[in-house]
């Protein structure tokens, strides 16, 4: 099985997000101001959370169940992962 194909288990096909729908998310101001990280911090995040085994559907974080694409974004947020963030 492919990673990403793998999705939440208590998650019915209605309820999964879309890119488009993380696209339009990603676009409100909110995103756009000091509350986000720079462009390079958040591709360096993206990129460690594709390869982390725990990323589920492409989107979602299978510890704390954030959308990846939206919480790397934020400055508040850490990666969850057990033992040390896979953010540096």
């Amino acid at each position: 099985m492919n990673q990403s194909d793998r999705s939440c288990k208590g998650c019915r096909e209605e309820y999964k997000i879309t890119e488009v729908q993380i696209d339009r998310m990603l676009s409100a101001p909110m995103f756009q101001g000091e509350s986000c990280v720079p462009e390079s911090v958040y591709q360096e995040r993206l990129r460690m959370c594709g390869a982390c085994p725990k990323l589920l559907g492409g989107t979602t974080c299978s510890f704390c169940g954030c959308i990846v694409r939206v919480a790397a974004k934020l400055k508040e947020k850490n990666c969850p992962f057990p033992g040390a963030s896979r953010w540096k």
